[in-house]
């Protein structure tokens, strides 16, 4: 039954959607259509609702009210819109004169008290019976049928008392009917052709009125065209406003931009903070004048859209009354049409009965009949001019209402366009004020970045002369770093120049490229000065004539950036000339000999791998020594974890060992395949650098075994760390890592030594990784962790402890950070001795090196960790399992 309302309560729902949305009325035949079957929906919903309070209260007397609050919800809904159906449909005449509509209460009725039923009462739909009158069109009938019947005989008698009976004289009174019945046929085809004038002339009058209309709607339809022109200008209006918005975000990120690199800016320079903090409330202030200009920017395409809304409106009227228009056209047209087809029928009628003219009687019965028939069609035709008439009239009403509104909305929308472009003058007003304001500022950021710059310069000039410095050194490599830095910085000054003077209102990547120059190329100075100090003379003179040169023209285009006028004319590339000195100097400046004659290196390799062969062995047999100490030494949990921990060990000392065998294999590969006719002495003193890379790498491999077979002892004896055996795993990680990536350099890529080796490598990383696995697991089975007992305590003494504890957790972090930065200065100091001793210069084949500086250099034992420079002219494969990060971090 609920299902059944709701189909019902739609369907009203539906219909008078459509009332309204095609304003109809409930006197128009359209709206009668429409509103018809809501007769039986009223006749429905009433019993229904009826039945439903009823089974309400009988299914409360049954259940709980909970378990029924569902369909409480349900019939209050259904209750509301079936009173507000009933509301709307009793205030409609079309249905006062049909139906009897009930009233429902105002509250629905109130289930959870039984005695609410006896309040309830039910609603009555009452339809009233048809008025007498609907049978006066019979009664006209009957009295329009009679008299025909009995014509005939009152003639006859008249006939007879005027001439008597007949008497054989019936040719002259067929004569005398005939010619009275010719002139019956004159009257009625007079009146016949007075119907079709007037027929005439009621369809000249509706093509007068459908000739108005048509002009009414072509004036709409040029209204509508108007209003769609406005409405274009209003859509561009509202996409340059949008443009403007778009404009200003851009605005404001750029300020956000230069808000950022401000700060970045003011945490290296001090003496920026008063104008960096001006900068900042000049941008808050530029944004919340944007914020109030996008708010205003909201509220106009509002109303736009609201200027939208009502023309879409008044567009769907002006169709909805010129399709009514068109339908009634069409009606018209029809029944004109109807009107032709019956005066032609009549008109064939009437030859019909001059043809039958032989037929008195009969003839004359048809000929009344029709007149009868002709004059209650011309009532019917009157009546239907008459109210296509009616329904002009209410069209043509219809229709100048809406221009009304029309022209009213048109008056609106101009009043809103007037003042939309005088707020757009405005805001172009304030924009072209802000654009200003932004480009004076950017220009003030950029003279005061580069004042800046011009102290820094100085100062770094400045240090040329200054006696203080001369204490101060510095190396080559760094100082080639550092002017090749520059000029890339210069690089980037010139395209942010470029950008700059394209886009007065974006100067943030001038005053990025100007900050990093004016660094890089103080740094450039001070470091050459440095540089020089160690150097011999006629370069050391050299050098410091660059760097002062640099300065001079670095210090005059930084002023050159300070001035608006001559900001044209900056030419950044001219600092790059003294910067290319600066670095060829520096490349001059940098060590070009060995510690080790080329002719010894090919030797040195093979001593330096078999050395490397015989620590392994040599770290595999000390692995099992330590093994058979552990196991006579303990038992239990630390017996399993030591054997553990030397079993991974182990392994890991067997994959190093087949690394270095793949290794050497691959190495006597490379030498057979690239010396061509050239001894094997030859090969290694011609690719010198990766000799020395290939030499360093298995000294670090060696190395590295000794230190972990060590840690290893010491851990099973308790007398070292579990960390000594991580670090020392991630250690051999590293050095495999660089001896394969020294192998790799100059292997072919499809060699089946290189494919083995890469897979050597990878079984490495997996052993170091197991070493550490076990090490760490070990470390928590062995380390004891007492628990904590604080049934004891008291309050006072759980609060001593808590600060206790927090005071050590403090002096632990306060270590921590000092042994980072221990470790960062070690990296540092051990990255400066392994350029400055194993970093050698460009290859140069058939160019033998100078000798060594201090004699013959001894070859560290493998117990100590040798110097192992940072590679930078090769990348490591992904490959081989390894990472670039573990090699600049040995």
């Amino acid at each position: 039954m609920f299902d059944y309302m709701d189909c019902a309560l739609k369907l009203s729902e539906s219909v008078f959607r459509q009332l309204n949305t095609a304003i109809a009325v409930s006197q128009m035949s359209s709206g009668q259509c429409r509103l018809a079957p809501l007769i039986q929906v009223i006749q429905d919903c009433s019993p229904l609702y009826h039945y439903t309070v009823k089974l309400m209260f009988k299914l409360h007397s049954c259940l709980p009210a909970d378990t029924l609050q569902g369909h409480r919800d349900r019939f209050h809904e259904q209750f509301h819109s079936l009173r507000n159906f009933f509301r709307r449909a009793s205030d409609m005449l079309y249905f006062k004169r049909l139906i009897q509509i009930p009233r429902l209460p105002e509250g629905p009725p109130n289930f959870l008290r039984a005695s609410a039923l006896a309040e309830h009462i039910k609603p009555v739909v009452v339809i009233p019976e048809e008025a007498p009158e609907d049978e006066e069109p019979e009664n006209l009938i009957e009295i329009g049928s009679g008299p025909p019947a009995a014509e005939p005989a009152v003639v006859a008698d008249l006939f007879e008392q005027t001439f008597g009976p007949p008497n054989g004289s019936m040719k002259d009174d067929r004569d005398l009917q005939i010619e009275t019945l010719k002139r019956e046929v004159e009257t009625l085809r007079t009146e016949l052709d007075k119907i079709q004038l007037e027929a005439q002339r009621y369809m000249a009058q509706l093509k007068g009125q459908v000739n108005a209309l048509e002009a009414e709607l072509e004036e709409q339809r040029k209204q509508k065209q108007k209003a769609l022109v406005d409405n274009e200008q209003l859509r561009h209006e509202v996409a340059r406003l949008r443009a403007a918005q778009l404009e200003g975000e851009r605005h404001q990120g750029l300020r956000e931009e230069a808000e950022k690199k401000a700060s970045a800016t003011e945490a290296r320079y001090n003496k920026l903070k008063e104008k960096h903090s001006e900068l900042i409330t000049t941008h808050a202030e530029l944004l919340r004048k944007n914020a109030d200009t996008a708010k205003q920017l909201t509220v106009t395409q509002q109303s736009q859209e609201e200027v939208a809304r009502v023309k879409e409106q008044l567009a769907f009227q002006v169709e909805q009354v010129k399709r009514e228009s068109e339908m009634k056209l069409e009606e018209q047209s029809d029944q004109l049409e109807k009107l032709k087809r019956e005066l032609e029928a009549k008109a064939g009628e009437l030859v019909r009965v001059q043809a039958a003219l032989s037929h008195a009687e009969q003839s004359g019965l048809e000929l009344s009949s029709r007149l009868d028939a002709l004059s209650a069609e011309k009532d019917t035709l009157s009546s239907v001019v008459g109210q296509r008439q009616a329904e002009l009239v209410a069209a043509q009403s219809l229709v100048r209402e809406k221009e009304a509104a029309l022209d009213q909305e048109q008056q609106r929308s101009s009043r809103e366009r007037d003042e939309l472009q005088g707020r757009l003058a405005d805001k172009e007003s304030q924009e072209q004020g802000l654009q200003r304001r932004l480009l004076d500022e950017q220009f003030a950021m950029l003279r005061g970045t580069a004042a800046e710059a011009e102290r820094i310069l100085q100062d770094a000039v400045g240090k040329l002369d200054d006696p203080l410095h001369l204490r101060c050194t510095s190396s080559p490599d760094y100082l080639v770093s550092r002017a090749q830095a520059a000029l890339d910085a210069v690089s980037a000054l010139e395209k942010g120049h470029a950008q700059y003077l394209i886009s007065r209102a974006d100067a943030s990547a001038l005053v990025a490229a100007l900050t990093r120059f004016s660094h890089l190329a103080a740094d450039t100075i001070v470091h050459g000065s440095a540089t020089s100090h160690l150097a011999p003379t006629d370069p050391a003179d050299r050098l410091i004539d660059t760097c002062r040169e640099c300065g001079v023209q670095a210090l005059e285009l930084v002023r050159q950036l300070q001035d608006q006028q001559a900001l044209l004319q900056a030419r950044p590339s001219l600092v790059q000339t003294p910067l290319q000195g600066i670095l060829q100097l520096g490349q001059e400046l940098k060590p070009k000999i060995l510690d080790v004659r080329q002719e010894e290196l090919g030797a040195v390799v093979d001593k330096e791998m078999a050395a490397t062969s015989a620590a392994i062995e040599d770290a595999v047999r000390r692995i099992e020594d330590v093994m058979n100490q552990a196991r006579h030494a303990s038992s239990g949990v630390k017996l399993e974890v030591n054997e553990r921990i030397l079993n991974s060990c182990t392994d890991l000392m067997k994959a190093i060992r087949l690394l270095v065998t793949t290794s050497t294999s691959l190495q006597k590969e490379i030498v057979e395949s690239g010396r061509g006719a050239a001894t094997q002495q030859e090969f290694y003193a011609k690719n010198s650098r990766w000799t020395e890379g290939l030499i360093s790498a298995s000294k670090a491999v060696g190395w590295g075994a000794t230190q972990l077979v060590e840690s290893a002892d010491r851990v099973v004896l308790h007398t070292g760390k579990y960390e000594e055996l991580i670090v020392c795993s991630h250690e051999i990680a590293a050095s495999t890592a660089q001896l394969v990536a020294a192998s790799k350099v100059k292997a072919d890529k499809h060699s089946p030594h290189l494919s083995r080796l890469q897979e050597c490598s990878r079984a490495v990383n997996e052993m170091a990784a197991s070493v550490v696995a076990s090490t760490r697991s070990g470390q928590e089975q062995i380390e004891d962790r007492d628990t904590m007992d604080f049934s004891g305590l008291s309050l006072i003494k759980l609060k001593k402890q808590e600060m206790e504890t927090q005071v050590r957790v403090l002096e632990l972090e306060k270590t921590l950070e000092v042994e980072r930065v221990r470790l960062g200065e070690l990296r540092k100091q051990h990255y400066m001795l392994a350029g400055a001793v194993g970093t050698p210069g460009a290859d140069e084949p058939g160019r033998p090196s100078a000798a060594p500086r201090g004699g013959t250099s001894k070859k560290p034992p493998l117990a100590q960790k040798p110097s192992v420079a940072p590679r930078q002219d090769q990348q490591l494969d992904k490959k081989d399992g390894s990472y670039a990060a573990p090699l600049v971090n040995y």
